[in-house]
């Protein structure tokens, strides 16, 4: 699927979608569009890739003893 970036200079264009994470780590895109509208980078939430987390899990309930 081909989805419409925003690169530096304002100007636009179109890639795949498997592209798009990798275009975000390299900082080439100030914005994407998606279904609910623009994303703005920086400003915007955007589903993250993961990582540390120091709160409770709450998927896996804990167990009484």
């Amino acid at each position: 699927m081909l989805i419409r970036v925003i690169y530096d200079e304002f100007q636009t264009g179109k890639v795949h979608d498997y592209l798009l994470d990798s275009l975000i780590r390299q900082q080439k895109i100030v914005g994407f569009f998606r279904s609910d509208g623009y994303v703005r980078l920086g400003h915007d939430p955007v589903r993250g890739t993961g990582g540390s987390h120091a709160g409770i899990d709450r998927r896996h309930p804990a167990r009484a003893a």
